[in-house]
């Protein structure tokens, strides 16, 4: 049986202190982890369902195989494994702007680390990925200009209520039309949101992309009892010639 709780790793970053932790939940009898930024939580292995979603309601809108993905934000790596359960996925890259995140997966210290690093389609990066968005370079290092099948976003806890404020001009008309740069004619665009569907966002979306739609996730809340909802949002760009 494991220790009732531990902070697993703790490191100063530019966006905060940031901390790992593990905690034995008394209902489910399992390990949960959590991440803390500051005092404030970023994510917790309790709720992942949102994170799945993304991942697949993302990869739904593309037809054929041999896909090419982006996923901004790492986290516990749910959305990135959900990906990787795709069998048409034949590279995903993770871009995520704290190494201390990144190294959590490469040293085994979250669940879904030895499978991400040891997954020959993916790699994870480590950038800014709102500042690799609004550059023409794109999202891949190593090959500037790289257009993916599909860019999935979880970083901020919604378009309105972003973790550093110079992230919130990518979910502006112009922010999102320079995303969609970035991919493949027909290609998807999807984003995690803790709140309800927002309509200004909505709107913003409707100007830089010609096919958009909110879908409302429901999962089971065991801290506070009931039903709670995330929002995933899925964009599609105008399709080649067929």
């Amino acid at each position: 049986m494991s220790a009732r709780f531990e902070e697993i790793d703790w490191r100063p970053t530019a966006m905060g202190d940031i901390s790992l932790r593990r905690r034995r939940d008394p209902v489910s009898d399992t390990d949960v982890y959590e991440v803390k930024l500051g005092d404030e939580f970023l994510m917790s292995s309790l709720f992942t369902t949102g994170e799945i979603a993304l991942a697949e309601l993302g990869l739904a809108a593309l037809p054929g195989a041999e896909l090419d993905i982006a996923v901004g934000g790492l986290g516990l790596g749910y959305t990135a494994a959900a990906v990787l359960d795709d069998s048409r996925v034949r590279s995903l890259t993770v871009i995520d702007t704290l190494a201390e995140v990144i190294d959590w997966h490469q040293r085994g210290l979250v669940p879904l680390g030895a499978r991400l690093t040891s997954d020959a389609r993916c790699r994870l990066v480590q950038g800014d990925f709102f500042a690799m968005a609004a550059d023409s370079c794109g999202l891949d290092p190593r090959e500037p200009g790289r257009r993916f099948h599909a860019i999935l976003l979880d970083v901020d806890h919604s378009p309105r209520h972003v973790l550093h404020p110079r992230h919130a001009a990518l979910y502006q008309p112009a922010g999102l039309r320079a995303l969609s740069e970035h991919l493949h004619p027909g290609g998807a665009f999807a984003l995690w949101s803790n709140d309800p569907p927002d309509d200004q966002f909505t709107s913003a979306l409707t100007e830089a992309f010609p096919q958009s739609a909110a879908h409302v996730v429901d999962f089971d809340n065991p801290l506070q009892g009931g039903t709670s909802t995330n929002t995933v949002y899925v964009a599609r760009t105008e399709p080649g010639p067929q």
